[in-house]
């Protein structure tokens, strides 16, 4: 197992062949992120990025009782004691999104526990959500005064659509793994004993598929998710040409006639 250098031990960042981990690390706060964990998150990812045997990153929670249950609010009173001070805190929560929407290889969050509010966030910023039977849902934005940006709102909609995620926020209660399935808010929902294996083998059959062609894909995906006025619709196509004159496509198709495993490596 191959560490990662983070600014914190409350997240950690480590490596398990074609598999990168991100594990929240604040189990005694329900795992909630503190400002030093949000500025590790674009650390870790730029680490993996750079690492071409890294397939695919699962990001999950320490312990068992939470994936990530919101931001650490008791660092609020001395993070976001003046404007400037509150813009600073803002900024490294939203780099750290930003960076996980725009990491370019595919990412899952493993949920256990609680996912809320910026738990939630986080884990829409992933591509996939594999979550316990005994996983809990929120967003409690109403109860607490906060304001929800464009951006995070339009990202829940895409994923819910519009009706369930005015519920998610006009309620702002808890909703159980079972809600969030018929939602459409997690993608798989397993027992809570199957949850780290069942999520390590889905990570290991897309990390054997080819990279070209998945990164292609989540660049389409994140296209799609901004104005249509600046898409990028050209890198798209780009990528889409650079898959089919890799040698990957050539191994693709000749492991498909032979009838074998194909041998992907990103080029």
């Amino acid at each position: 197992m191959d560490t990662v250098a983070t600014t914190t031990e409350k997240l950690l960042a480590h490596k398990e062949g074609a598999i990168g981990w991100i594990t929240f690390n604040n189990p005694a706060r329900h795992n909630a992120v503190s400002m030093s964990m949000w500025e590790s998150v674009p650390r870790a990812l730029a680490a993996f990025e750079k690492d071409a045997e890294i397939r695919v990153v699962i990001l999950k929670g320490a312990g068992e009782k939470a994936f990530v249950s919101g931001a650490d609010i008791s660092e609020f009173k001395e993070k976001r004691a003046s404007k400037d001070a509150a813009e600073a805190y803002n900024a490294a929560g939203e780099a750290a999104h930003q960076a996980l929407q725009e990491f370019p290889k595919p990412t899952i969050a493993m949920i256990r526990g609680y996912c809320i509010g910026g738990g939630c966030a986080v884990a829409i910023d992933c591509d996939l959500r594999i979550a316990a039977e005994d996983s809990v849902y929120a967003i409690p934005a109403g109860r607490l005064g906060l304001g929800y940006r464009y951006d995070g709102i339009r990202r829940l909609i895409d994923l819910v659509g519009p009706s369930f995620a005015a519920e998610i926020f006009f309620t702002a209660r808890k909703f159980d793994a079972r809600e969030a399935v018929a939602m459409g808010l997690i993608n798989r929902l397993v027992p809570v004993g199957e949850l780290e294996s069942y999520t390590r083998g889905y990570a290991e059959m897309i990390a054997d598929n080819a990279p070209l062609t998945l990164a292609a894909v989540k660049r389409c995906v994140l296209e799609r998710h901004k104005d249509s006025g600046v898409r990028d619709l050209k890198r798209c196509q780009d990528m889409v040409d650079a898959c089919f004159a890799s040698a990957d496509y050539e191994e693709g198709r000749s492991a498909f006639m032979a009838k074998r495993r194909p041998v992907f490596r990103g080029r």
